[in-house]
């Protein structure tokens, strides 16, 4: 025996319309065409299927049984079509993002919650690519973007320019620094450097300052939350080093004072890493335009 899903689609139609020339109008066939499929279906499981010269058209037991199959068969079958056919036209797929940046969620949750309203289809899920080698995994499919501000050479892989911030001093306004128009590499050798939770490597601070002018600050405070961090610099706890989109608040706040790394001031750019197929989907097209333009609100102070 040999079933196919137009049998299944055959039964449900004649079912529910009750006769052959309506069911075969809603499977867009002709009625002899339908008939001649009731009887090859009919062949198959070699008995009959419907209760001939009743109307409107009754289903036999072994037809009952076949509508049970197709009731529980079809709907998965069509359900698998709607989704394949939303992946094709880019309406649903997958955005599992890493990200190597630990305050980007400041910027992050409201590119998120703009991104859900407009692909409400797309499964989005965050994993803080500090924690695993995150652009390896890209490769392996095991995400889908990283957010990171230290691009690599690597196959199918694209990094896409987000923005470009400034890694900026924090202190206290009472803090004896907060005299001076800028800080240099030698200013933090006497004071506690508070940090987030992460490899030196991946601090502006250390990276773009305190390494190559090879000066250890006397003590680094480990902190989870940007909150905290602020707390403790207006308690004079110590100085910390934050992007520009963090600070925006602190700025206009008496508590504290802002001042550029060097005179010239230190300038980073974020990247979103994806793999090249899927950088031209339209639901990841979407998303790098909302990453590239709410952290500017954020800098701006919007």
């Amino acid at each position: 025996m040999h079933l196919e899903l137009k049998h299944l689609r055959a039964v449900r139609a004649i079912h529910a319309q009750g006769g052959l020339a309506r069911a075969a109008d809603v499977l867009n066939m002709t009625q002899s065409a339908l008939s001649h499929q009731v009887k090859a279906m009919e062949d198959q499981v070699g008995m009959d299927l419907f209760v001939r010269r009743s109307k409107p058209l009754k289903l036999s037991s072994a037809g009952q049984r076949m509508l049970k199959v197709a009731n529980r068969v079809l709907p998965e079958i069509e359900a698998a079509e709607d989704e394949f056919r939303a992946l094709q036209s880019g309406k649903s797929g997958r955005l599992h993002i890493a990200i190597e940046c630990h305050a980007c969620f400041e910027w992050l949750f409201p590119v998120l919650e703009a991104f859900r309203k407009a692909w409400p289809d797309v499964d989005v899920d965050i994993r803080p690519g500090l924690a695993f080698d995150a652009l390896p995994a890209l490769g392996r499919e095991e995400v889908d973007l990283v957010v990171s501000s230290d691009p690599e050479d690597l196959a199918d892989v694209e990094f896409n320019p987000l923005f470009d911030y400034e890694p900026v001093f924090v202190a206290s306004s009472a803090h004896p620094l907060a005299q001076k128009d800028f800080v240099v590499a030698e200013d933090f050798r006497d004071e506690t450097l508070i940090t987030y939770p992460v490899d030196r490597p991946r601090l502006d601070v250390f990276n773009q300052l305190l390494m190559p002018a090879k000066v250890e600050p006397r003590a680094v405070r480990q902190v989870e939350l940007t909150a905290v961090i602020l707390l403790l610099v207006a308690s004079n706890r110590g100085v910390a080093v934050l992007p520009d989109w963090v600070v925006r608040e602190v700025r206009y706040n008496s508590d504290y004072v802002t001042r550029p790394l060097t005179k010239s001031g230190v300038t980073r750019r974020l990247y979103a890493a994806t793999r090249v197929e899927d950088t031209t989907k339209p639901f990841m097209a979407h998303l790098l335009r909302l990453a590239r333009s709410e952290p500017v609100k954020l800098q701006r102070g919007g």
